[in-house]
């Protein structure tokens, strides 16, 4: 299928994990592909992989500076967006007791503030009929020990996307989020833990997954063109979960 030829599609934190298997997604179906990341490096082998068309831009995705600097990179290239996947993230756990404000202001300025203040920087960019998807978590939802500060900041955003739903369909833009349970990507490897208790906890959570493994950056971006796809037209501020049953326990 090309379900997007001649479409934009902007894609934060593009440069590995399910940005990147999001943007290739996208780039295999036609469209023309933005990815943004801090590791210059990764950017640079990520646009070897998008095509020629694509686009690889350095950007503070925890910055309302930021934002706005990408907004206008973009305006002044003369782009508008048909898509946007909001996957910039951090996931950093800690037993509630050792929770400091540094970790709570980063991972809220990174989970929350970014995607909030890129959506209104870009709102001038937007062709009719854009669709917007956030980056959500599982962990929204289940209450899993130590996830306190990152399971607050998906349960934001997942509220955000409800609320922005209504008040930017006038503008014709639908806000859905995907909400991913564990997935094999570089992030496991972010968490702030040691090597052993990085593995410990990782075969704790898969223990918790009826599929009984974790899920791949494929097939979360399936369900991220979805839902910018123009199949899921009526699809408006909804969460989509694809953790493999996790939450069903």
């Amino acid at each position: 299928m090309n379900r997007f030829t001649n479409k934009t599609i902007l894609v934060t934190g593009g440069n590995s994990g399910i940005g990147l298997a999001t943007a290739q997604a996208f780039a295999a179906e036609g469209a023309r592909v933005i990815v943004t990341g801090r590791d210059q490096t990764a950017l640079e082998q990520a646009a070897a992989t998008l095509g020629a068309q694509a686009l690889a831009i350095r950007n503070d995705a925890s910055s309302v500076a930021g934002a706005r600097e990408l907004a206008s990179t973009l305006s002044a290239q003369g782009i508008r967006l048909d898509g946007i996947f909001l996957n910039a993230g951090i996931a950093k756990l800690a037993p509630f007791e050792t929770v400091d404000e540094a970790l709570w202001d980063q991972t809220f300025n990174v989970n929350v503030k970014g995607p909030y203040f890129q959506i209104q920087a870009l709102l001038p960019l937007l062709n009719k009929g854009a669709s917007i998807v956030i980056n959500g978590s599982i962990n929204a939802h289940i209450g899993m020990p130590t996830s306190s500060v990152y399971a607050a900041s998906k349960a934001a955003v997942i509220s955000l996307a409800k609320t922005l739903s209504a008040e930017l369909l006038p503008l014709g833009a639908r806000v859905n989020v995907v909400s991913p349970g564990p997935v094999e990507t570089p992030l496991y490897g972010k968490l702030g833990m040691d090597q052993a208790t990085l593995e410990a906890t990782a075969a704790q959570i898969q223990s918790q997954v009826p599929l009984g493994r974790f899920g791949t950056p494929a097939e979360i971006a399936s369900t991220v063109l979805h839902l910018v796809a123009p199949e899921s037209a009526f699809i408006v501020g909804t969460e989509i979960i694809t953790d493999g049953g996790m939450s069903q326990l």
